[in-house]
């Protein structure tokens, strides 16, 4: 018996070792916050170790740990109203560099308008955009059809579209006037 539970314990290490990384970007990209993204994968992890025994032998391990990533990040999504809100955010590297400032302004207007969206509809553009899964892979995840998926992508995108406006409007820049050379 303890044979068979460290021939387990041993597959389910080298699951996370294969796995986790994948999982902590995915994570972050839904939660916008790396502590945060730690705990929704430790709690993945530890859900998925205690179902290991049953579906180790299946093809699906992974898309197991997928849905429990996003219907946990679904349901604390659901818990945060009552939590502390930060009133800044400030970057661990700081760097005073144009680019670097325009670098993140785009990426943080971008942020801002994907944590908008409705969970199930950025979950899709995670997986499809950032992940590269394809339309089947996504409905398996996220135990929708195929259609729902195309749906919300299209929704997401059109609604994304509609907030950004011009790439000006949406970062909040003011662009100067070019010179003629």
């Amino acid at each position: 018996m303890s044979e068979v539970k460290s021939s387990q314990d041993e597959e389910f290490r080298e699951y996370v070792a294969a796995r986790s990384a994948a999982l902590h970007r995915a994570a972050y990209l839904l939660t916008g916050n790396w502590a945060t993204a730690e705990d929704l994968v430790q709690t993945t992890l530890t859900k998925t170790y205690l179902a290991w025994s049953r579906i180790r032998t299946t093809d699906s391990v992974d898309a197991y740990a997928r849905r429990i990533l996003y219907n946990t990040n679904a349901s604390w999504w659901r818990k945060r109203s009552n939590r502390e809100k930060p009133t800044e955010v400030f970057e661990d590297r700081p760097d005073h560099s144009r680019d670097f400032t325009e670098h993140s302004a785009v990426r943080d207007a971008m942020w801002r308008h994907i944590a908008a969206l409705p969970k199930r509809q950025r979950a899709v553009l995670v997986l499809r955009y950032y992940e590269n899964r394809t339309d089947q892979q996504i409905a398996e995840i996220l135990g929708i059809s195929v259609g729902t998926v195309k749906s919300q992508a299209s929704r997401a995108l059109a609604g994304m579209r509609k907030r950004l406006g011009t790439p000006t409007e949406a970062l909040g820049l003011a662009m100067e006037p070019r010179k003629a050379a």
